[in-house]
Formats: structure tokens, sequence, C-alpha cells
């Protein structure tokens, strides 16, 4: 079931914000292209917030040992990581920003 997590607005273009949805880290993310994304939080290399780290075009880099994951897949696409991060269904309904972290959609 899809919980709501934030405001369109709150997300602006390259940027990624952090929000928990039943107890899941979950990583809120806008590309270059305005698309919003939803994908696991945490750098499976370093057990790092990946929301804290840097969208450039379709993926999001951790800022610790700067591994990137594809925003669609959740797979790595530099080392030090090598395990993909889930990746969720996310919408937006009248301005709201909605999660649904029951099926990782990449799987």
């Amino acid at each position: 079931m899809a919980t709501k997590v934030c405001s369109d607005s709150d997300v602006s273009v390259a940027e990624a914000i952090k929000v928990v949805v039943d107890g899941v880290a979950v990583a809120v993310v806008r590309d270059s292209s305005g698309t919003l994304h939803a994908i696991g939080d945490t750098c499976t290399h370093g057990d790092i917030s990946l929301s804290e780290g840097f969208v450039e075009d379709d993926s999001l880099e951790c800022w610790a040992h700067g591994s990137k994951f594809e925003l669609t897949s959740g797979k790595p696409l530099t080392l030090p990581a090598y395990e993909p991060v889930p990746v969720f269904a996310v919408s937006v309904v009248d301005g709201d920003v909605y999660v649904d972290t029951s099926v990782n959609i990449a799987s």
C-alpha cells in the first residue's frame, strides 16, 4: 500500500530526500529530467544514507565511497558496491508523493 511521504514541491531537481515508510529508509529522488524515483536509502557497500549523496542524471552517488546506483534498477554502476538497492513504486496524486515499499519493482 502506498504511503504519503511528502509534497511534490519538496523534492527539487537533482535532489534526494530521506523518508521512512513502514520502517524502510527510502531516498526520494528527482532526476535531471524531473522524474521522481524511490530507492532504498542505504548504500549496500558502507551502510551510508544515499539521500546525503549526489544526483547525477539517472543515478544517485554515495558521498562516502563514490558508488553510484541507477535510479530505475537500483543496480550499482560503480564500485565498491556490487549489490543493488531496492526500487519502489512512486506516484504523485494531487501534488503529494506516495511510495509503496511492499514490492521491490526492480526484482
